[in-house]
């Protein structure tokens, strides 16, 4: 798992409960720095900050959603933010973000929407291996 957060505190918090989970997790502290991790390892999802310095969620989400127009591949992105005002969720949607979960962060909304969007990626894995009718 990818986490993109600038906020040493709230990445400190993140790693504690995320590996207690039992996930692996590499921290990026900006955009820039989740588009070079992504260039070195594979993750099964990530969970990005949408307010940083130098890229923020949106830009890097951005670039990542137009790589994937090259490889046909689908990263599941978590946004993650403070801005929990009405239209944030949405916005985030629109913006390529899989899910949405506000900050600070509460353990049963994180895991509710890393379980989502892993179960949701498996099914569509499972329906892309299976068959197709003639």
């Amino acid at each position: 798992m990818l986490l993109v957060e600038d906020n040493a505190v709230n990445q400190t918090l993140a790693i504690r409960l995320l590996e207690r989970r039992g996930y692996v997790v590499t921290v990026a502290g900006d955009g820039r720095e989740a588009l070079s991790a992504l260039e070195k390892d594979n993750f099964d999802v990530v969970l990005m900050d949408i307010q940083m310095p130098e890229m923020d969620g949106f830009e890097a989400t951005a670039a990542i959603r137009d790589k994937e127009k090259h490889t046909g591949q689908h990263l599941p992105i978590i946004a993650m933010t403070a801005n929990a005002l009405k239209g944030d969720q949405e916005r985030c949607l629109e913006a390529g973000l899989d899910g949405y979960i506000a900050k600070p962060i509460r353990t049963k909304e994180l895991f509710a929407a890393i379980e989502a969007i892993l179960e949701h990626s498996e099914n569509a894995q499972d329906f892309e291996a299976e068959p197709k009718l003639q």
